[in-house]
C-alpha cells in the first residue's frame, strides 16, 4: 500500500469540551479507500521544556501533579503563549520557576507529544551559562521548588516515582543525544 492510501481527510470538526487548557476535538474523517470514521483529538498549545545545566548539574522542579497524585521532580517548563517563540517561551519558565537568566539556549528538538491524540508540538531546549537572579515568578497556583541534582544521578533515577513525568524522558534523549554528537562519553 503507497503512503497516500494511508491518509486521512477531516471532512468535519467540532468541539467537544472547551476547557482552559485544551479543547477536546471530534472529527470526521475519511480514509482514501472511502472508510469514515469520528475520531477524538486534543487541541492544545504548544509545550516547552529546558534543560538546566549549572555548575555541571541538572537545574529540576519540585512540584505536585494532580493526576498523577504526586509530587514529581522534572525540568522546568510550560505552556508556550500564543505567538511566542518557543525559545522565549523557555527562556520565561526558567525565570519564572526557578529565577535562571539563559546566557546560552540550545534548541535539542521538538516532536509531537502523542500524535494519536494531540495536535500540538513539544519543543525542548539546553540552557547553560547561566546566571541565579534569586528571585522566581510564579503563578497563584504554582507550588514549587527547585534543587540542583548531578546529571548521572538523575540519569539512573530516570523512571522511578520521583522521575515519572514521559516528556522528561523525551527530554532527556534529546540531551543524550546532544552529548553524544559532541563526542562525550
Amino acid at each position: 500500500m503507497n503512503e497516500e492510501a494511508l491518509k486521512w481527510e477531516i471532512l468535519n470538526r467540532r468541539t467537544l469540551l472547551h476547557t482552559p487548557i485544551y479543547d477536546v476535538l471530534s472529527q470526521t474523517e475519511r480514509a482514501a479507500d472511502g472508510l469514515e470514521g469520528e475520531y477524538v483529538a486534543i487541541q492544545a498549545p504548544d509545550w516547552v521544556m529546558t534543560i538546566p545545566v549549572w555548575q555541571g548539574q541538572f537545574i529540576l522542579v519540585r512540584q505536585w501533579r494532580h493526576s498523577a497524585e504526586r509530587l514529581t521532580l522534572e525540568f522546568p517548563g510550560g505552556v508556550r503563549d500564543a505567538n511566542e517563540d518557543p525559545a522565549e517561551t523557555a527562556r520565561r519558565e526558567l525565570l519564572e520557576e526557578t529565577g535562571f537568566r539563559v546566557g546560552r539556549l540550545t534548541k535539542l528538538g521538538a516532536v509531537n507529544p502523542n500524535p494519536a491524540l494531540f495536535k500540538n508540538t513539544f519543543h525542548v531546549y539546553l540552557a547553560e551559562e547561566l546566571e541565579p537572579s534569586g528571585t522566581q515568578s510564579l503563578d497563584p497556583d504554582e507550588l514549587l521548588t527547585w534543587e540542583t541534582r548531578p546529571v548521572p544521578e538523575v540519569l539512573n533515577a530516570w523512571g522511578s516515582p520521583e522521575f515519572c513525568h514521559g516528556l522528561m524522558g523525551t527530554a532527556l534523549a534529546f540531551y543524550l543525544l546532544r552529548r553524544q554528537e559532541e563526542g562525550a562519553p
